[in-house]
């Protein structure tokens, strides 16, 4: 075990270093990393990206497109010829037929290798002609991110973990009773460990629907080909001292560790830690609808997430001698588009507060971070109504469930976001002076003039800020 980890380890640096020498004389490559938990958008995001940076007509906050510094986009085959293309064609096909619809979320990592032709401005803008930067956006299920944070606990310490978030939620009672009722110390048989394996991916599956964020292992939920393995056959129990060999307990442990070894570490090694820039997409308004727990739960999960980044700056010493760190993340709000525009400084800053503690710790490791709303593909327009002798500002759009036109008022997000996080770290069970909606909306049908994109909002800064200063 230690002299494969040594030459892993070596192969990796050794692979670093080739990187550093023949930087200069190639095309620069930027690797963005899009991650988000479930029902974030993280399919919709990089569709919206790409078709932007392709056709930048609704792109003025980023500079190069605005100063014409950008030629030409234009799509090539990924560098990874194991990993399947990101059906970027496929996924904008439906958000732009006459009948527009949602293209289907993540289910397996994908990659997408944009390529923009760049002519320097300024001093250098008469002396060098065009180059090529390569843009390689990866995209990965959400539910893979939930396992990052399980590379330094222990199988006693996500069970404890575990157990404990499964007490407050009455979703869980069915697993709960069968974890309880289970005899860990008790020799291991396959029929048993299938069926609290079973109960346990039940809870879940129906944790998700009800909002909650920090379900791990994220495999569990997208299983692909492992389904059914042993891998994937295990559940938390109650700590026992000392379990015998050959006991559920101790078979169980083997399991979570096989499963941070097979699983959880390649995917890190080979995808996550080439990451140069991240951003992070959160359902803020989704969270807050769900009520103070599930508040709380986004904000310990994402701050698990973000443990496994290793940001700082992008020196080519530290490259050179400790490997690559991200330098810049974005936090984003999605679904601005279902606030007026009136509420998105709010939203904004409810999410920095959200991310407060990960934020904080990217900060001072010396990554550049931000923080934003943004709709990746605009549905709604913005309107004002009376109702009891005030005016209030909704959003129209049509309803997904039955197509019909809707206006759509969320609530009053409050100034100070503490009046959401406190309740939220205290356990209330639902909020005490406000009731929080969300909607479904349908892309709305479009019709794009040559050169536009599709309609946003903010896609231009999220662009600039994750690429604008390599461009």
């Amino acid at each position: 075990m230690v002299l494969s980890t040594l030459a892993d380890g070596l192969a990796r640096s050794l692979e670093t270093v080739t990187d550093t020498v023949t930087a200069p004389f190639s095309d620069p490559v930027i690797r963005l990393g899009v991650t988000g938990l479930s029902r974030a958008g993280k399919t919709v995001f990089i569709t919206s990206l790409v078709a932007n940076l392709m056709d930048r007509g609704r792109m003025p906050q980023l500079v190069p497109a605005a100063n014409g510094a950008i030629r030409s986009a234009y799509l090539q085959p990924q560098p990874d010829d194991t990993i399947p293309r990101f059906p970027f064609e496929d996924h904008l096909a439906k958000l732009t037929a006459p009948q527009p619809s949602w293209p289907e979320g993540t289910r397996r990592i994908s990659e997408l290798r944009l390529s923009l032709r760049v002519q320097p401005t300024g001093f250098l803008a008469g002396v060098t002609g065009p180059r090529t930067v390569h843009i390689d956006i990866v995209d990965y299920p959400g539910e893979w991110l939930l396992d990052l944070g399980l590379l330094e606990k222990s199988y006693a310490e996500w069970s404890h973990e575990t157990l404990a978030r499964m007490e407050g939620r009455s979703v869980a009672l069915a697993a709960r009773d069968a974890i309880h009722s289970a005899k860990g110390a008790e020799p291991h048989d396959e029929p048993t460990a299938g069926a609290l394996a079973a109960s346990f991916t039940a809870y879940l599956n129906a944790a998700r629907k009800e909002g909650f964020s920090d379900l791990s292992p994220g495999r569990f939920l997208l299983p692909g080909d492992l389904e059914g393995s042993p891998v994937l056959t295990f559940a938390p129990l109650p700590e026992i001292d000392r379990a015998p060999r050959g006991s559920l307990y101790r078979e169980f442990e083997r399991r979570f560790e096989s499963y941070k070894n097979k699983i959880v570490k390649p995917f890190f090694k080979d995808h996550f830690a080439r990451i140069d820039r991240q951003i992070v997409l959160v359902d803020v308004l989704g969270a807050i609808h769900n009520g103070p727990r599930a508040v709380e739960d986004l904000r310990t999960a994402m701050a698990d997430i973000l443990a496994a980044f290793r940001p700082g700056r992008n020196a080519w010493l530290t490259r050179l001698l400790g490997g690559k760190r991200v330098d810049k993340i974005l936090f984003a709000a999605t679904k601005a588009d279902h606030l007026h525009h009136s509420q998105h400084a709010k939203l904004t800053a409810i999410t920095q507060a959200l991310l407060r503690e990960a934020k904080d710790r990217a900060d001072f490791a010396g990554a550049h971070t931000s923080a934003m709303s943004i709709a990746a593909l605009r549905t709604t327009t913005e309107d004002s109504v009376q109702h009891d002798g005030a005016t209030i500002d909704v959003v129209r759009g049509q309803l997904l469930s039955d197509g019909r036109q809707a206006a759509f008022y969320p609530g009053a997000l409050p100034d100070d976001p503490a009046h959401l996080l406190a309740p939220a770290r205290a356990g209330d069970e639902k909020w005490l002076d406000a009731d929080y909606s969300v909607m479904n909306f349908a892309p709305a049908p479009l019709t794009l003039r040559p050169g536009d994109g599709p309609p946003h909002i903010r896609m231009d800064r999220v662009a600039q800020f994750l690429l604008g200063d390599r461009l």
